[in-house]
């Protein structure tokens, strides 16, 4: 068994764990690369379906294509497909786009305050109808309390941090200093009443180890990763007006591998092109905290 098989085989093991212990779960899906791979592996996990929703919080200021992939994704491979947004901050225009928040205000009404609120079904949800293939009011409005989401230790500092069963209080806010031990394969899934409880599958994962895996797996990944031809692509995903690409000619998945092999990018931060990094003193705690993917 190789490296990529024991990482694999370890997701898998806790994607099954968290099915069986906990109610009302649902798995993020950004529509990048970490969560793309984490879908894969949890339709691995459970023979081709996945047996939860999967929700992706949309701010509106996502790139048209990542929208555009996210449905016709959804639509083939039969996903539970929900989406949240902060509706009422859009419309009043309470977003750095408009000139009314900084990037990280910003960020935490439009992520963070989302995520919470569709959470808890105190914020309408819209479901895929797969007959028609659009978005419906969903009737279901019970909290989900189990969220499984594909971050990675090496991404960025906060995220090092993590457990892979992690508890957040009931308004979804992070106590980094009150993180279970997680020694010798053993997991803490048994929290208090009222816990919300972050899955984190991908945690042992780099870089270098999801591209290999969607290298080797033929996993299909929107073409906002590759070099369309102007010598750019985009290593990390998110709102086109905090989002800027890297210089970088790699035009598909053995490109990227190659590039991150060669250590291409060894000192330049994954999340460089993430400008709300920056604005929080080049990490995501502050965030995090507040309930920030």
């Amino acid at each position: 068994m190789d490296h990529l098989q024991k990482l694999e085989a370890q997701s898998v093991h806790i994607l099954r764990e968290a099915y069986r212990e906990f109610k009302n779960l649902v798995m993020l899906w950004s529509i990048g690369k970490d969560s793309t791979v984490l879908l894969w592996l949890t339709r691995k996990a459970f023979f081709g379906h996945v047996p939860f929703p999967l929700v992706h919080i949309d701010t509106n200021f996502k790139i048209p294509e990542m929208i555009a992939y996210r449905d016709r994704l959804a639509i083939k491979w039969k996903l539970n497909m929900v989406v949240g947004q902060n509706t009422a901050a859009l419309k009043t225009k309470q977003t750095f786009p408009d000139g009314t928040l900084s990037r990280i205000e910003c960020c935490k009404a439009l992520k963070s305050e989302a995520l919470k609120h569709t959470l808890s079904g105190e914020w309408p949800r819209q479901r895929m109808n797969h007959t028609t293939g659009e978005y419906e009011l969903d009737t279901d409005k019970e909290p989900y309390t189990g969220v499984i989401v594909g971050a990675r230790a090496d991404e960025e500092g906060s995220r090092s941090k993590e457990r892979y069963f992690s508890p957040r209080d009931k308004d979804n806010d992070w106590d980094v200093g009150d993180q279970p031990p997680e020694l010798w394969s053993q997991y803490k899934t048994d929290f208090a009443p009222g816990t919300h409880v972050r899955v984190h599958p991908l945690l042992d994962w780099t870089e270098l180890n999801i591209w290999e895996y969607i290298d080797r797996e033929e996993i299909p990944i929107t073409n906002l990763y590759f070099d369309q031809g102007d010598g750019t692509r985009y290593r990390s995903l998110g709102c086109f007006p905090c989002t800027t690409p890297v210089q970088s000619t790699a035009r598909n998945v053995g490109e990227i591998v190659q590039e991150l092999r060669t250590g291409r990018f060894a000192n330049i931060a994954e999340r460089s092109g993430r400008e709300q990094d920056k604005e929080d003193e080049g990490g995501l705690e502050t965030l995090r905290r507040d309930g920030y993917m």
